[in-house]
């Protein structure tokens, strides 16, 4: 497997062109690069290079990006320079998943509403819409199964959280091979009757091209017969945040829920401790910004990190209650998932999550 090959899956789970002004994907290395081991992390800290270079880590997939700009030289009397000289030295890829990972389902947000048992999510502030778009293709029964992974993998059939989403339905497909033609099957001037799989999918629009190429290249026939549909049926929907319901629960309990799910040493209660809270908001990070959105959706209580005096106080004299459960909490909560994603899709990566990810960057006093 080859660097490439790595960023098509996680273009899977989440495109990194959806923030055309991120700094997410590849920051240094080659797509061609052969890859064994991968490390996962939320920062690439001296600690978290140290790790990988001992473990003959071949690429680091970041949620931060090392770069947040572009750079005009490389310093090494600087601690970026330095870390940046170090991680060419040692041939280590750097790719980054960022404001992806926040927006896209089954990203950050969505783990946080499962690990809090929010029930009925919807997101809190949309960032883009996706037009989708269903492919239906005829391909001869033996090559069905085939071909639905093949075009799978490209990141067709996604559904919410769904992966190989399709409908399927068998039937006799006819043709009549002509002039100038080379049939898998059949003899040219005779009426050929096979029996076919009708494979029905779906696709985002900024995949459709690269799954109709692969589609095509893949399947038997020298002439593949197929349609494509637009969809007017709600599109892809990609955002920040999420809020949903929970049980009725008293606020310094579900503090205590976040406390423990989240794997914090702590976490700052704003609002009425005793008051009784059933719409919860999340936004994995820092999300004081989204305040005033999570206040006008009706929320009871909205948990993020690294949250202002001046933004607690807003919420306050709204009467919206705050967990802070601090920005790092909130996200390293990824790492098991990317982890489990790759897992699923290859069998010969050696992936792990930094030990440095398991240990906040701060001590509590």
């Amino acid at each position: 497997m080859i660097t490439e090959d790595i960023i098509r899956l996680l273009n899977i789970f989440a495109p990194y062109k959806l923030d055309e002004n991120d700094y997410s994907g590849l920051q240094i290395g080659s797509l061609k690069k052969r890859i064994k081991k991968v490390l996962l992390a939320l920062d690439i800290t001296q600690d978290v290079l140290n790790e990988a270079i001992e473990n003959s880590t071949d690429i680091i997939i970041t949620h931060h990006p090392l770069f947040y700009e572009s750079i005009n030289n490389i310093n090494n009397d600087t601690v970026k320079g330095k870390l940046i000289s170090s991680i060419v030295k040692n041939n280590i890829s750097v790719y980054t998943a960022h404001s992806n990972l926040d927006i896209s389902p089954g990203g950050i947000n969505d783990k946080l509403t499962k690990l809090l048992d929010i029930k009925n999510s919807e997101i809190i502030k949309e960032m883009l819409v996706k037009k989708l778009y269903k492919i239906v293709v005829f391909v001869p029964y033996k090559h069905a199964e085939e071909l639905r992974e093949v075009i799978s993998k490209k990141g067709a059939g996604w559904i919410g959280n769904y992966s190989h989403c399709s409908f399927n339905v068998e039937g006799i497909g006819t043709f009549m091979p002509r002039e100038n033609t080379n049939p898998y099957i059949g003899k040219k001037d005779k009426l050929e009757k096979v029996w076919e799989v009708r494979i029905e999918t779906i696709v985002t629009e900024d995949i459709l091209e690269d799954v109709l190429s692969i589609m095509i290249k893949k399947h038997p026939y020298e002439e593949v017969a197929y349609d494509i549909y637009p969809l007017i049926n709600k599109t892809k929907v990609y955002g920040i945040g999420r809020i949903g319901n929970i049980q009725p629960t008293k606020l310094k309990d579900f503090a205590q829920k976040v406390k423990k799910n989240l794997d914090c040493g702590n976490v700052k209660v704003y609002g009425k401790i005793d008051k009784t809270i059933e719409r919860v908001a999340v936004c994995g990070g820092s999300g004081s910004d989204l305040i005033n959105i999570v206040n006008d959706k009706g929320a009871d209580a909205y948990i993020t990190g690294d949250i202002r005096p001046e933004d607690a106080k807003k919420a306050l004299d709204l009467g919206l209650n705050l967990i802070d459960a601090n920005y790092y909490n909130t996200e390293k909560i990824i790492l098991p998932v990317i982890k489990q994603f790759l897992e699923s899709e290859t069998s010969n990566l050696e992936i792990s999550v930094s030990e440095f990810d398991n240990i906040a960057p701060f001590s509590i006093i």
